[in-house]
């Protein structure tokens, strides 16, 4: 094999097992990305921040549209969404779903909060949520508080576990 093709190989090999970018942890400022909702325009967290009735948003992700436990927690977050907007929090969702499949979903079930379309999973990556190698991410609520400091993450598979945790750590951060 040439020296070139060792190369290539080991680029290769460092590729296919490089770790998945790590979760972003509290503390920190959330990545401002903009992604379209289910009326395709732009969105981004700045600019939603920015409106005086937004303490804090609660960006979650989760895996497909349409799918039980994704179905089970977007209804959850639909039939809190008062408790929600009282505390001054808005709520997104986010997966690497298509603004047709967000429409879609949103329409079926009657989702009353903003759905965002990371079609090319960018937000994904710099929250560090996307499943490597696919056009899915993993289910991770993010609290970010006015200033874009990210006040709580919660990384769990159970769906309803998340609404749980954001309402106490909207509780705890948002007097």
């Amino acid at each position: 094999m040439t020296r070139l093709g060792k190369i290539f190989v080991i680029l290769l090999l460092v590729a296919f097992n490089a770790p998945a970018a790590e979760i972003l942890k509290a503390g920190g400022l959330a990545p401002v990305v903009i992604v379209h909702d289910q009326a395709n325009k732009p969105w981004n967290l700045e600019d939603t921040l920015s409106r005086p009735t937004v303490k804090a948003v609660l960006m979650y992700f989760y895996p497909k549209d349409n799918t039980p436990g994704c179905t089970k927690q977007a209804c959850g977050f639909r039939d809190r969404i008062s408790t929600f907007i009282q505390k001054g929090v808005e709520v997104v969702g986010i997966s690497c779903d298509s603004v047709a499949s967000h429409q879609r979903f949103a329409k079926k079930f009657n989702l009353t909060f903003t759905l965002l379309a990371d079609v090319k999973c960018k937000a994904a990556d710099a929250y560090g949520v996307r499943v490597p190698k696919r056009n899915l991410t993993r289910r991770v609520s993010f609290l970010i508080g006015k200033e874009g400091k990210i006040l709580r993450v919660f990384d769990h598979r159970d769906p309803l576990r998340h609404i749980a945790e954001m309402q106490m750590a909207i509780e705890k951060h948002l007097q």
